[in-house]
């Protein structure tokens, strides 16, 4: 059994991974950069080690000094939480490397699952479907290429092979812009990723963003936990998510959780990880799998009663998976918020001192933050401050948690993004689940 975890992050997923590991009797070292010192995960750790100045680069982002700290203090393995090196490969096979236990997927799984033309591969033998596109990288061949976005039907999507969070994407609507497109978007990608390759697939137009969370050990045995549906975003980035997707069938799950859990039997995958997709008029299709814990995992969470996160430990440590398929039952709605500081209506960061912060509470209320009064938030990192997560016997019960959360939760001294969570939990087209995943910029932000 792994005895001490050294958490790789900050944030309120340190103190979530933190609060996992003490339920298993395991302790924690807190890596921090200096902007970080008074965090709350930091002082509740068995041990602290200092990596670095505020900028990621030189902090979270330094694998020497990860590795160090993990040297020093005697750590048996490390998380790496979400973001920052968790998707990773080098550091994956590094961690390995020097003997420590990486908790999650192999530098393999990651680097298959990160390229997206190896994904949708990988996806295509595995049987899960995927979006009708070029089905490789595409070359340098004008003609090929035009034939290849005819065969698929504007409007089409040129995506960099190493892209994700949105970013590398150029949507294409006609055949005279097409080559134009490729170009641009494979000098962005090279810029960008250190990849310039690009593939095309069909632009669906008004789909849904679905995916489904799974968990697969070292033994072969795979399960999915359902699905969420993320498609409240902004600029590709998700604000709102929910479990389980409105209008989703018990036999649509079954069939594409099945599909999901069968293909990381097929990769050999091991760890929590979520398969994405699209989903438009009835169909899904792959977009992308993330090979880590998800910000939105504890409304997967709520609706099973898994612990997402004490499995991947257990799973790094070699354990077997401790239920099967039969043993997980959807039971419930559960809505996460995802508060961040920064304005509502501008979008504007808004770091600086919390002078006073009230979490809101009451029955199936859950709050995955670290923050604090007098806490500062440092204006080097992702604006998120926190998760609001309701839970109710069905959608209408944990909208109504939602939006009473919403109203008692107090955080002054700095701007935060509650009044737009407002807005979104009583509009009439969320509240009858009539989105995608334009709904948000289209119908309820001020500004795109």
């Amino acid at each position: 059994m792994i005895k001490k975890v050294v958490i790789a992050n900050r944030g309120e997923i340190a103190l979530r991974i933190q609060r996992a590991c003490r339920e298993l009797g395991i302790q924690t070292v807190a890596v921090y950069s200096e902007a970080d010192r008074d965090a709350k995960y930091v002082r509740l750790a068995e041990e602290s080690v200092c990596i670095g100045p505020p900028p990621a680069t030189q902090s979270y982002l330094h694998i020497p000094a990860i590795l160090s700290a993990a040297e020093v203090t005697d750590a048996d393995a490390i998380h790496p939480g979400y973001g920052f090196l968790s998707e990773n490969a080098d550091f994956a096979d590094l961690v390995d490397a020097c003997g420590f236990i990486f908790i999650g997927p192999t530098g393999a799984n990651i680097r298959t699952m990160g390229d997206k033309v190896a994904a949708i591969k990988a996806m295509q033998k595995a049987n899960v479907p995927c979006v009708p596109g070029s089905d490789g990288v595409l070359g340098d061949d004008d003609a090929e290429n035009l034939r290849l976005a005819k065969r698929i039907g504007y409007p089409i999507i040129i995506k960099a092979s190493g892209g994700g969070g949105g970013r590398g994407m150029r949507v294409v609507h006609t055949e005279s812009n097409l080559l134009s497109s490729i170009s641009l978007t494979q000098a962005e990608a090279g810029a960008a990723f250190n990849n310039p390759d690009v593939y095309m697939e069909k632009f669906l137009e008004h789909p849904r963003h679905v995916e489904f969370q799974v968990l697969s050990d070292k033994h072969g045995n795979a399960i999915h936990l359902g699905e969420r549906d993320c498609s409240m975003q902004r600029r590709h980035q998700k604000v709102v998510e929910e479990a389980p997707a409105p209008g989703i069938t018990t036999e649509m799950r079954n069939e594409i959780g099945a599909r999901c859990a069968e293909a990381c039997r097929q990769i050999g995958y091991h760890g929590a990880g979520t398969f994405e997709f699209l989903y438009e008029n009835g169909e899904f299709f792959f977009i992308e799998m993330n090979t880590r814990v998800q910000v939105e995992h504890p409304i997967t969470e709520m609706i099973t009663g898994i612990d997402i996160v004490k499995n991947q430990i257990l799973i790094a440590a070699g354990e077997k998976l401790p239920i099967t398929q039969d043993d997980v039952t959807i039971k419930g709605h559960a809505i996460e918020c995802r508060i961040n500081a920064e304005d509502s209506d501008t979008f504007m960061p808004s770091p600086g001192r919390i002078t006073q912060y009230h979490a809101p509470g009451g029955p199936g209320i859950r709050v995955d933050s670290h923050i604090y009064s007098n806490y500062v938030v440092p204006p080097h990192y992702d604006s998120m401050i926190g998760k609001i997560i309701a839970y109710g016997a069905d959608r209408d019960e944990a909208l109504a948690r939602m939006a009473s959360a919403l109203k008692e939760v107090i955080i002054d001294g700095i701007k935060s993004n509650i009044a737009l969570h407002s807005r979104i939990i009583s509009d009439n087209g969320f509240k009858d689940a009539n989105f995608d995943i334009h709904y948000l910029e289209k119908n309820i932000t001020k500004t795109a």
